[in-house]
């Protein structure tokens, strides 16, 4: 599998591009900025994106999707349980002082459990509320890896004091959906560094 992640925006989302080798098409996961950075990159991997998938509507992971969309005609899809973020778009664009991005609902709902499939690539949607109502988690068994969103970090945990966070369900949601994978999972966050369960579950000063 082609993995490629870079930082995009004014915030560092991470921003995952997960390719087949083979068939060469993509999913991207939380296209927040920098599209001209992400279209370089599928380009260089001669990529085509079947997928946009954003892990929860906070502004730093969504602000690039309707772009990226328009360009490569892909579906976006996150868990409608974050719409009442996306109307609030013009109030998350003011925390950052940037230009409100044009959003819109999903063209697929993000369900728990939902297979996402590309030759090649299945990935599994976990649901996990908490950071937001719809945040979602993307696990790859066959690669070992989890796209996290910012439910969980190197060494912390998605904030909850923004609208929709929940810190009770967060910690659920990371107990009970994420540190049941295997140690060896290595772990994709929002924002900074990879890290692997492992190294969360033994580690992590807020999980314990």
């Amino acid at each position: 599998m082609i993995l490629e992640t870079l930082a995009v925006g004014p915030l560092q989302c991470n921003c995952s591009i997960l390719g087949d080798e083979t068939s060469r098409e993509a999913i991207v996961v939380d296209p927040g900025d920098d599209i001209s950075r992400i279209l370089t990159i599928l380009a260089r991997h001669h990529l085509t994106v079947k997928q946009i998938v954003i892990t929860h509507a906070h502004i730093d992971h969504i602000a690039g999707a309707q772009q990226l969309k328009r360009i490569t005609g892909a579906p976006i899809l996150y868990n409608q349980l974050d719409l009442p973020l996306v109307k609030l778009m013009d109030v998350q664009a003011g925390w950052l002082g940037i230009p409100t991005p044009e959003v819109a609902p999903p063209d697929a709902n993000l369900t728990d459990q939902l297979t996402l499939h590309i030759p090649g690539i299945d990935a599994t949607v976990l649901h996990t509320p908490g950071h937001t109502e719809g945040s979602s988690c993307l696990y790859l068994p066959d690669h070992s890896l989890l796209i996290a969103g910012d439910t969980l970090f190197a060494g912390s945990v998605g904030r909850t004091d923004l609208p929709g966070g929940n810190s009770t369900k967060l910690i659920h949601s990371i107990h009970d959906r994420i540190l049941t994978l295997p140690d060896d999972v290595k772990v994709i966050p929002g924002h900074g560094p990879a890290t692997t369960i492992g190294q969360e579950r033994e580690s992590n000063p807020f999980l314990q």
